[in-house]
């Protein structure tokens, strides 16, 4: 199941428990009555978008994470390898005229 259209829908929710929030607060700034729809406020209607605007990110941010790993594993690996290959190098170069056999010399009994 593709992700889309539930990024989608929940866009769509946000969006509209904002404009839902906004013609609410419009109609408690003009007239003595405060309005609800569903029993939600104006702020509540703002809580419930921001909550599906922050889904709607969150979901969007994990299938581009999903999609993208291979290559994100495959850059770590890369760069973990030069890493050893850079250390080991560095270690030959310190340690390398220590770790060398030394001939004994010949000697005449």
């Amino acid at each position: 199941m593709t992700v889309l259209p539930i990024v989608d829908l929940l866009i769509l929710m946000g969006t509209g428990s904002v404009a839902v929030g906004f013609l609410l607060k419009g109609v408690a700034l003009t007239t003595h009555y405060h309005p609800t729809f569903l029993g939600f406020s104006s702020l509540d209607m703002l809580l419930i978008s921001l909550t599906c605007f922050g889904f709607a990110l969150v979901l969007a941010a994990r299938t581009w994470l999903r999609l993208n790993e291979p290559h994100i594993q495959a850059l770590e690996r890369r760069l973990g390898e030069e890493e050893a290959r850079r250390r080991a190098q560095e270690y030959e170069q310190r340690n390398g005229a220590v770790g060398e056999r030394q001939e004994p010399s010949a000697s005449s009994s």
